[in-house]
């Protein structure tokens, strides 16, 4: 049988032993008397312990005790009650109450190229880079090219002399080696009927392309064309109903805007990285290939050898570039071809077979102040430069159309089809929206004069012209 007491005194009482105290309600003890309440099995006993107190007293206050107690126990459960509605959730394995009230959660927007606001990304869907992925995916490629090299032996190594001394004997001279290169890019499906864009440095020169499919099919592929001046290729497979990509508006991209690069970096097939578009319109001088003939997206999501002619998407899963060039020695500096650019190009290789580009002929530079003291200052320049600002000609291809018009080196440029300009890529980018075959009006400054020349531009020189 199990005993415990409660010792009442004066207002507030006390379960001994476990020394858990409480405070009653008002009221509850009105007089000065101590007294104990014996839980005897649970079953309060009461005992006075002031002696005065006679019969009639404690025949009363019995029932009042046992009374107050009920209304204690009652209050308390109620109170509890209260609380525990009003009060949040206790997870008691982490310690973690969540506040009654949760704080609005601030939203992105998703902008969509025209600047509206379109779709936020999280009501898209919980990961729009994998969402993108599933979409374009089955429409990536990987692309293996092969290409024969044949090295001549100089012919002073196939006189009888030196055959003699170091073997060959006195037959045939030796014929020239021959070895097979073989390399692997990326590149995507845009034409169910198997047309494929790449990038044309993956393709170039090869005597064999086969294209991998993202469910394990090899196809046969055959270069429709190429341009090695905005490195755009289109390769043909024999086969229908493909999966296709979605082409993006490139002109609307803006810094910041995600970008996911889909691609075959060293033969590791269909992986995934993402980043932003850090910059836009960047120049092939500023990238260091200044033969191309097109602008460029940089970003900084992962590119590396096997990705070139990949995607580069948006959070929408469209494509908005051609992965092409990234820079050796430096991270996260990734350039695609802006898609309009390709698509443009690819137009043209389909149609035609081949792209003609307008053609100036000469080397340039921007003219800064140092440029242009050190030609001064330097007696073996040939050159005497007075202009402060423009594009300086360096060099002037012979029989180019700069050349048949009288440009010369050592003219600074200063305006070209009516246009201001001081950077090499402002004459670039005006001589390849002009037409061939027409005059462009060139003014320079030449020993401190200004004339105007017409330049009647003609067709960019390819490889299959020499």
């Amino acid at each position: 049988m199990k005993y415990s007491s409660l010792h009442f005194r004066r207002g507030s009482f006390t379960l001994a032993p476990d020394g858990f105290s409480l405070t009653p309600a008002l009221g509850m003890v009105q007089d000065s008397a101590d007294f104990d309440v014996i839980l005897k099995d649970n079953t309060p006993v009461t005992r006075l312990k002031d002696s005065a107190m006679n019969g009639q007293q404690a025949a009363w206050k019995q029932p009042l005790i046992y009374l107050s107690l009920l209304l204690v126990g009652a209050g308390t459960a109620v109170v509890g009650d209260r609380l525990s509605n009003a009060s949040p959730s206790f997870n008691a394995q982490t310690g973690v109450q969540p506040a009654l009230v949760q704080a609005p959660v601030a939203q992105v927007p998703n902008l969509t190229p025209g600047g509206t606001t379109g779709a936020l990304l999280s009501d898209a869907s919980p990961n729009f880079i994998s969402a993108a992925v599933q979409k374009v995916g089955p429409a990536v490629v990987r692309i293996n090219a092969s290409r024969t090299v044949t090295t001549r032996i100089p012919d002073e190594f196939n006189s009888p002399f030196f055959r003699r001394f170091f073997g060959g004997g006195e037959g045939l001279p030796m014929p020239p080696s021959q070895r097979v290169q073989r390399g692997t890019g990326s590149g995507f499906i845009f034409d169910s009927n198997g047309l494929i864009l790449t990038n044309a440095h993956v393709v170039n020169g090869a005597d064999r392309v086969s294209v991998v499919l993202k469910d394990g099919r090899t196809l046969e592929g055959k270069v429709v064309g190429e341009d090695r001046a905005t490195d755009v290729a289109v390769v043909k497979v024999e086969a229908q109903n493909l999966p296709t990509i979605t082409l993006g508006n490139s002109d609307e991209l803006r810094p910041g805007e995600w970008a996911i690069a889909i691609g075959n970096p060293l033969g590791l097939d269909n992986t995934v990285t993402a980043g932003i578009i850090s910059a836009t319109g960047r120049s092939s001088a500023q990238i260091g290939i200044p033969d191309r003939r097109a602008n460029f997206i940089q970003t900084d999501a992962a590119i590396n050898p096997g990705n070139s002619g990949g995607p580069l998407l948006n959070e929408r899963g469209e494509v908005i570039g051609m992965n092409t060039a990234i820079i050796g020695d430096a991270q996260g500096l990734g350039f695609a071809i802006p898609i309009n650019t390709a698509k443009r190009i690819a137009d043209q290789l389909l149609t035609t077979g081949r792209v003609d580009h307008p053609y100036l002929g000469v080397r340039m530079a921007d003219l800064t102040p140092e440029l242009r003291q050190e030609i001064n200052n330097d007696p073996n320049s040939g050159m005497s430069v007075q202009a402060d600002q423009g594009v300086l000609i360096v060099q002037v291809v012979p029989n180019s159309p700069a050349a048949n018009a009288g440009l010369r080196s050592g003219d600074v440029v200063l305006k070209v089809g009516g246009q201001a300009v001081t950077k090499s890529e402002d004459v670039q980018k005006i001589v390849e929206q002009s037409q061939i075959g027409r005059d462009l009006p060139v003014e320079v400054s030449r020993e401190g004069r200004s004339l105007t020349i017409n330049v009647q531009l003609g067709r960019l020189p390819t490889p299959a012209d020499n």
